[in-house]
């Protein structure tokens, strides 16, 4: 058997080695136009002879379908759909009012006019019941520390009772000068 040659010679243009079939079934055709208008239009007369004829409009698949049909009677009864489209009808409903709910009635009234200025509400200053004795703006303010200094642990000696938690500078003072005194300064 003898190899047929891989290209024919033609003037358009050189074919891949394999593609041999092909080549021989357009060089006839190859030869009639040039290169650029085959690239353009594509090669005339491969699919049909006749080079006036129509494209077919109508696909095989939609000429063999055909459509389903009904039966002719009703699937379903009249109470049925009344019943789904009264429940669809209540839902859509109830999810209108829950994302669009009623605009809240608007309160005009401002907080003194509706905490303190009620009817029948008479002001009443408290009596006091024992006379104040106590200069809060000198005296020291009575605690429980205050009352239990002498009970609690670690609090350094204290000079004055009426104000034991002030400053002192008694355990930086040296024993021999602390010894010698009847009574510790006061802290000013």
């Amino acid at each position: 058997m003898t190899e047929q040659p891989a290209t024919v010679d033609n003037e358009v243009g050189k074919c891949l080695l394999h593609n041999w079939v092909e080549e021989r079934a357009v060089a006839a055709l190859d030869t009639q136009e040039t290169k650029a208008h085959i690239q353009k239009h594509g090669h005339r007369g491969i699919l049909t002879i006749d080079q006036e004829s129509k494209m077919e409009t109508v696909s095989t698949l939609r000429a063999a379908y055909i459509p389903p049909k009904s039966p002719g009677v009703r699937l379903r009864g009249i109470r049925g759909e009344l019943l789904e489209k009264h429940i669809a009808q209540m839902i859509s409903e109830k999810i209108h009012a829950d994302l669009n709910p009623p605009t809240p009635k608007t309160d005009f009234c401002s907080t003194t006019k509706k905490d303190f200025c009620m009817e029948g509400f008479v002001p009443l200053t408290p009596e006091t019941t024992e006379v104040c004795v106590y200069d809060y703006k000198t005296e020291q303010a009575v605690t429980f520390w205050s009352e239990n200094y002498q009970r609690i642990q670690g609090v350094t000696a204290v000079g004055t009772p009426n104000v034991p938690f002030r400053k002192s500078a008694l355990f930086s003072t040296p024993i021999s000068e602390r010894l010698d005194e009847i009574e510790p300064p006061p802290d000013n």
